[in-house]
Formats: C-alpha cells, sequence, structure tokens
C-alpha cells in the first residue's frame, strides 16, 4: 500500500505558496500537488481551511497547515538538508525581526502599489517610496554578505524573496534603475536557483470530485 502523502494546496504566483513550496522541496517532501484558482477556490479546500488562502497543506494525521510560516517550519523541522532554520541560535531573533517587517508593513506597502485600485484612497507611487525604506535596509544587509545572515541561505531568504520579486515585477524597469546592486544580485541568485525553477513548474488545475 502506498504511504498517504500530504495534500498541497497552491496557487502558483501567490508569494506565500513558492515560499512553503520552496521548504518543502529543499525537505524532500512529496506532496499531492492541487493547484488551485484564487478565484475558484474548491470545496475541498474551504473545508480543510474556511480561510481560503494558499498554501494550504493537509496532512495524512487529518492536521491542516494553513499560514506559509508553518508550512516552512513544519516541513524543515522533517529535514533540513541546507540549515535553513536558525544556521546560528543567536539569529533567531534577527530572522524573526526580518520576516516580520516583511510580511508586516512592506507587505501593506507592496499591495497598495502593486493593486492600487482595489485599496480606497490608496496612491500607488505613495507605496512604493515607503517600501523603499524596507528595500534600502535589505540592500545594506547585503553588502556585507551574499545572504541576509551570512554567505548561506536561512529562513529569512527564502520567506522573504517572493515577495522582492512580485516588487520588482510591478516595475521592472524601475527596479533595475534603483542603486541595489546587491539586492539585485540576490534576488537574480534566487531565481535563478534550479529549486526555484522546479518549484514554479506549471501544474494542472485541481477539479473537486463530484
Amino acid at each position: 500500500m502506498t504511504e498517504a502523502r500530504p495534500i498541497l494546496y497552491s496557487f502558483r504566483r501567490c508569494p506565500y505558496a513558492m515560499r512553503g513550496r520552496m521548504a518543502l522541496d529543499v525537505a524532500g517532501i512529496e506532496v499531492e500537488h492541487r493547484e488551485i484558482l484564487l478565484k475558484d477556490k474548491p470545496d475541498e479546500m474551504l473545508a480543510a481551511s474556511p480561510k481560503g488562502t494558499v498554501p494550504v497543506v493537509v496532512l495524512p494525521d487529518g492536521r491542516v497547515l494553513e499560514e506559509s510560516l508553518d508550512v516552512m517550519l513544519w516541513a524543515l523541522d522533517q529535514n533540513d538538508p541546507e540549515g535553513w532554520l536558525w544556521p546560528n541560535p543567536e539569529d533567531r531573533a534577527e530572522i524573526d525581526t526580518l520576516i516580520t517587517a516583511n510580511d508586516g508593513p512592506f507587505k501593506h506597502h507592496l499591495d497598495r502599489y502593486k493593486y492600487a485600485t482595489r485599496y480606497d484612497g490608496a496612491v500607488s507611487s505613495e507605496h512604493r517610496e515607503a517600501a523603499v525604506h524596507h528595500l534600502a535596509y535589505l540592500e545594506e544587509r547585503l553588502s556585507c554578505s551574499s545572504q541576509l545572515l551570512g554567505d548561506a541561505p536561512c529562513l529569512a531568504d527564502i520567506a522573504l524573496f517572493p515577495f522582492i520579486r512580485q516588487f520588482a515585477n510591478t516595475d521592472r524597469d524601475w527596479f533595475d534603475a534603483q542603486p541595489w546592486p546587491n539586492l539585485q544580485r540576490w534576488l537574480a541568485g534566487h531565481l535563478g536557483s534550479e529549486r526555484f525553477n522546479r518549484i514554479m513548474r506549471k501544474h494542472p488545475l485541481f477539479k473537486s470530485s463530484d
């Protein structure tokens, strides 16, 4: 009998889903990949996670992981061959701070920069300018090392780069023209990796069972 695999509900272009898939891939965890459309969420996913966001992982024992960081931490707790989890004990608080800044203030401005028409009164250029402070801080950190906490990727790098990718792609010419050579190098390195190309492969849409 084949052992049941975790079920992953994902949307290819969602940065939260990207970082979850990155962790599942490095951990070598095989999943039943169910690609969805956010505008047409399958009943099976909503039954498991009524909040309706991706990624969602349904474990064989019935537990549900419905936050991307929970998916990452669970996967890396099973297997962390590249040491993404807390490479040094003293780095844990710094990693948490970087992820909190990304998922909080930066994501707030990113959404209103990229999707200004969805937010009443949002001015895209103002939110881009507000987000620049975070990017300038990352640029400064990356002037001292190739990754955010040294020369090897860790949880912070993997958790952040899908969102920097989304910001960059909103106006790629503008982003490339900014004085951020270290940030641009760092982002290009993650986007050009075999792992990122692997987790970005297209999957057929999951169809709800009758």
